[in-house]
């Protein structure tokens, strides 16, 4: 499950539960235990992508420098 974030950013969420918690070691939800499937992780990667590059357009896709 994928919803936006209050900024507009996409954020990937337990498809059992909803918990937003992940064990990244083992792709499993900290809350219910529910495997991170192959799908929801290429969704939320597709996601991701989209919403850099409608955000960042005027960088050509590269992350502005705040230094």
């Amino acid at each position: 499950m994928i919803f936006s974030n209050p900024s507009g950013a996409p954020e990937l969420a337990c498809d059992e539960c909803g918990c937003r918690w992940f064990d990244r070691m083992h792709d499993r939800c900290y809350e219910c235990g529910a495997p991170v499937s192959a799908a929801a992780m290429e969704a939320f990667r597709e996601a991701l992508q989209e919403w850099g590059q409608s955000n960042f357009s005027g960088t050509r896709g590269r992350l502005p420098d705040l230094d």
